[in-house]
């Protein structure tokens, strides 16, 4: 039995929200800074770019696994649930930690590993009901 992803949806949602925000903070960056593209030799520009584009790179991926996995295992609510909040932490400490800094941060190395936990337990769960169903 399959049904619409709510608790993807809801994690989707408000990472949507984060994206957002990252995004008008470059634009503002941009605008300060008189900047169109690139980032002008600005480090604060150059943060705020690599914020946005580290969310854009690792979460698209995570989420459709994710939304997979709340579709077709839907007795392990429990784990999406867990799994979903683990991707918003993991997003919000690699924005954090990558506004701050382009180094190495425990925000950035935080968010990345977590972001990756997620997008494996996520594929195991479809790979596991993959395997019950065929």
């Amino acid at each position: 039995m399959t049904s619409f992803p709510t608790i993807t949806a809801a994690v989707a949602a408000l990472i949507g929200l984060l994206a957002v925000f990252l995004a008008a903070r470059v634009i503002v960056f941009r605008v300060r800074f008189k900047v169109n593209a690139g980032d002008g030799g600005h480090a604060p520009l150059a943060q705020a770019i690599r914020a946005h584009a580290n969310l854009v790179e690792h979460v698209p991926l995570a989420l459709i696994v994710l939304a997979f996995a709340e579709a077709s295992v839907p007795a392990w609510r429990w784990l999406i649930m867990l799994l979903g909040a683990v991707l918003l932490i993991a997003r919000l400490a690699s924005a954090w930690g990558l506004s701050h800094s382009l180094e190495g941060s425990t925000g950035r190395q935080a968010g990345a590993g977590l972001t990756q936990v997620v997008t494996v337990l996520a594929s195991l769960l479809v790979l596991y009901r993959a395997a019950l169903m065929m």
